[in-house]
């Protein structure tokens, strides 16, 4: 057995920093490092996620206001730099909730706009990590969003969050009705990751997983 830590163990036990926060595609950062994004419907609890991977509990903005998230928001491991030409290995992108109908149109337009520019031209995504509430499956504006990602050939894998709110055997249920649900989209990755913010769950499997899609050439 190699002594060699796996690239999770050596890159998320590191302190995680925000370093921009990004309102329209022309303040989007140098392409450099590998990026991994995490989408959902707002209130999905992506920002808890991105705060339990990182183990820290104030590195993404959590509200139970739902579209607070409005920009897309760049992580990365302390004690990068891009200056020296240090790149870190991997970014973590917590982009605007989806599906929030009680902004402002015009400010849900430009959140859409915003989203989906990014999913169709940034070089250096690797992979969307499209989360759904574990307690109401996947809604009508969860599909309209794998459509986009498999148009445009951009990977994606489910994660279930929130899985401790419900039941062990209706997990089970639930894991084999989405992965039947996405099993002949053709840019989904074939593997579901339940999780649990609050209780930790499914985090080491997920750490995993984005490093390795953030090491896929």
């Amino acid at each position: 057995m190699s002594d060699v830590p796996a690239p999770e163990a050596t890159v998320f036990p590191r302190p995680w920093i925000f370093i921009r926060g990004v309102p329209a595609m022309k303040f989007l950062p140098p392409e450099g490092p590998p990026e991994i994004a995490f989408a959902g419907r707002s209130n999905v609890g992506k920002s808890s996620l991105i705060n339990a991977l990182g183990g820290q509990k104030a590195l993404a903005r959590t509200s139970n206001t739902p579209g607070r998230t409005q920009e897309l928001n760049y992580f990365v491991p302390d004690g990068y730099s891009g200056e020296t030409g240090d790149l870190p290995p991997v970014a973590l992108v917590d982009m605007p909730g989806y599906g929030y109908a009680q902004a402002p149109k015009d400010l849900v337009d430009n959140w859409t706009k915003l989203v989906f520019d990014y999913l169709r031209g940034r070089v250096t995504l690797k992979r969307v990590y499209l989360l759904i509430d574990a307690r109401h499956g996947i809604k009508t504006i969860d599909g309209e969003v794998m459509d986009l990602l498999d148009n445009a050939a951009v990977s994606y894998q489910v994660v279930l969050t929130k899985t401790d709110k419900i039941k062990p055997p209706a997990v089970t249920k639930l894991l084999a009705e989405t992965l039947e649900k996405i099993r002949k989209r053709p840019a989904a990755f074939p593997g579901i990751i339940a999780t649990s913010s609050e209780k930790g769950a499914g985090l080491e499997d997920l750490r995993a997983a984005i490093m390795t899609a953030a090491a896929d050439k």
